[in-house]
């Protein structure tokens, strides 16, 4: 008995995936900057995207996460984190 897989049908569906995938990083960046409480701008522009990693590196970023302010109740992290599920739900099918 011989068993022959032919990649070539699921290659076009996996390159397709991993672009898609690809993105996840910026889009979820650009939706924790939106979700980052705005009122000098400080925060939001010392938000970066290093890599894969997004860095709030400023010395209140905890204390907003936490709910300090009326702006983002629910923090940044956690509505990011459903945020990149929701995203690679989607992209994984």
């Amino acid at each position: 008995m011989k068993l022959r897989l032919k990649t070539n049908r699921i290659r076009p569906n996996i390159r397709r995936k991993q672009k898609q995938l690809d993105k996840v990083a910026s889009e979820s960046y650009e939706f924790f900057k939106k979700k980052t409480p705005i009122r000098s701008g400080n925060a939001r522009r010392k938000t970066r995207l290093q890599g894969q990693t997004i860095k709030a590196d400023y010395p209140y970023a905890q204390r907003l996460d936490e709910g300090y302010s009326k702006q983002a109740p629910q923090g940044m992290v956690d509505p990011t984190i459903k945020f990149i599920k929701r995203m690679v739900a989607d992209i994984m099918g």
